[in-house]
Order: structure tokens, then sequence, then C-alpha cells
């Protein structure tokens, strides 16, 4: 049960974090300000160095990272997509303000933080993987609290 446990939930963090990768290089786009467009662009390559610690992560359980989805990585995916969709919306909507960028990027870490949590809060998911995702989880906070911060100014 726990390495299906932890295959699922590896499957569906990497699938989230890809989603980020291209959600921040999108959002980066969006925005006007220089300083807005280079710390965005600091979360995607985040988001890339985890996709990358999970993928090593998932080699030690004997997972093809690329590939895998599950039901739920789909409908996170689908919804992720969704989501990028509305920035695109809104942004087009708003004349492209960067407030309503950074707030729709928020949004999208909250959702992130929501799914961490569901895996931190699973009792089969072995201390070390447990490790790897709550110092994700710690570092998608910041860069959300950072967002709520920026997106007033």
């Amino acid at each position: 049960m726990a390495n299906e446990t932890i295959a699922r939930a590896l499957t569906d963090i990497l699938n989230l974090n890809r989603t980020s990768v291209k959600g921040y290089q999108e959002a980066a786009e969006e925005v006007k300000s220089p300083e807005l467009k280079a710390k965005l662009g600091e979360f995607s390559q985040q988001r890339a160095h985890f996709v990358a610690d999970l993928e090593g992560y998932a080699k030690q359980y004997g997972m093809e990272t690329k590939h895998d989805t599950t039901v739920e990585s789909v409908a996170t995916d689908a919804a992720a997509a969704v989501h990028r969709g509305w920035i695109n919306i809104k942004s087009a909507i708003t004349g492209q303000s960067d407030s309503a960028v950074l707030e729709a990027a928020e949004t999208g870490e909250a959702t992130a933080l929501k799914a961490y949590e569901t895996v931190l809060a699973s009792t089969d998911v072995p201390a070390g993987a447990k490790t790897v995702f709550q110092q994700q989880h710690d570092a998608i906070l910041q860069a959300k609290n950072w967002l709520a911060m920026n997106k007033a100014k």
C-alpha cells in the first residue's frame, strides 16, 4: 500500500509542479515590471528544480515519471490548465495588470498547497518523501506570501 501511495503522490505532485513551471513562465510573460518578470522566472525555475528532485526520488521507487498519470493527476492538470486560462482571460479583461496576474498566481499556489497538504497528511508516505514534500510545501507557502504581499503594490 505504501508503494502505491508514494507512487500516486509523486505522480500527482510532479504533474502539479510541471504545470506550475508553465504557469509561472506564462505569468512572467504577462507582467510588465522587469522585477516581477525576474521573480516569476525564479519561481518557474524553482518548480523545475522541484520536478528534478521528485523525479530523482521517484527513480528510487522504480517509477518512470515521464508518462505516469493517475485520475487525480489528470484532474489536477486539467484544473491547472483551466486556471492558466483564467489568468489569460483575467489579464485580457484587466489590461494585463501585474496585480491581476500575481493574484491569479497566488490562487494557483493555494491550490498547490492543498495538494501538498493532502500528501503530507497521508500515513502511507515514507518519512524521506514527507521531508521532501514538506520542504517544497514551505517554499510554495513563501512564494504565495510573496505574491500576496506584492500584488497590493
